[in-house]
């Protein structure tokens, strides 16, 4: 496996769309090669970026409304090919098949689409992402030769890494992205398992996969010399101590969440009873010290 892969070539097939332009400009300046599918080769051209159609790759219009379009041999190939294998080098010639060397796609917001109130079963579905997990996986797969980008957050370091490398990445970046990558495809699968399954009707799932996303990295654990995090569920929208926006006050620590959680367990309580009251709480070491319902959430407080 070498150290570093130079980016010559990279496919570019995203839902988020922020910093995309940026993100794709400085490839540009690298000399990279952009290709790109859609509504992603849309928003680059309209940048001012020379961007390569992937039909224009692969020699296949995109179908079957937008289903089809990047699961090609030519897309998958240029992903898998090892490129120290000569048979693979072979068959890439044989077949005209570029290598690709970078690859930035994040997913059809299926989460965010189960999420909202009053979604069918069909809209649910449209939104289950075929091809984007599939580049994923190749491309992580085959992470000795590949870089693979799954989030906009990563664009940053991404970038760090390339121009620090003359535009090739490193090991090092291509291993944690192949990680992240596979964590991403992972959680996005078990969202969608746990949106159709819920719709089975079945009490107990025959399989339990639990997924959290890092949310907040704590001042301490339950002691001071405890490190600690929280992890959300990336499906749960409704208010939980995690969901919430903090106003003011330090960082928190664990213990700080749980009396939080404490808190806003009782006022929900609380609500329960009179769902038109604003209710407050006093909490110490998850105890209730003080619990007040009002008209005006500011009364509830004094």
């Amino acid at each position: 496996m070498p150290d570093l892969v130079p980016i010559r070539r990279a496919l570019l097939s995203v839902s988020d769309k922020s910093d995309l332009v940026a993100f794709a400009s400085v490839l540009a300046e690298l000399g990279v090669e952009l290709v790109s599918t859609g509504g992603t080769a849309r928003a680059l051209a309209d940048a001012g970026l020379e961007v390569r159609h992937i039909e224009d790759l692969t020699g296949c219009p995109e179908m079957m409304d937008g289903r089809v379009k990047t699961l090609h041999p030519k897309v998958h190939g240029g992903l898998l090919a090892l490129r120290d294998k000569q048979a693979h080098v072979d068959a890439m010639n044989e077949h005209g098949i570029p290598p690709i060397d970078l690859v930035c796609v994040n997913l059809y917001p299926f989460e965010q689409t189960v999420g909202r109130s009053g979604v069918t079963l069909g809209e649910a579905i449209e939104h289950i992402d075929i091809g984007g997990p599939a580049m994923i996986r190749s491309a992580a797969k085959n992470a000795d030769w590949v870089a693979v980008v799954t989030d906009p957050r990563q664009y940053d370091r991404v970038v760090e890494d390339l121009r620090e490398n003359s535009g090739a990445a490193s090991t090092d970046l291509r291993r944690w992205l192949a990680a992240a990558a596979f964590a991403r495809t992972s959680a996005y699968d078990r969202a969608i398992s746990a949106y159709l399954d819920h719709g089975t009707g079945r009490a107990f799932p025959s399989i339990l996969t639990l997924n959290y996303a890092l949310a907040d990295e704590l001042r301490y654990g339950e002691n001071p010399n405890q490190a600690a995090a929280v992890y959300r569920d990336p499906a749960s929208s409704g208010p939980t101590v995690v969901n919430a926006h903090q106003i003011c006050g330090k960082h928190l620590s664990y213990n700080n969440y749980l009396d939080a959680s404490a808190a806003l367990e009782l006022v929900k309580v609380l609500r329960r009873f009179d769902p038109s009251a604003a209710g407050a709480c006093v909490i110490k070491h998850t105890n209730p010290c003080g619990v007040a319902t009002a008209r005006r959430l500011y009364d509830a407080v004094e």
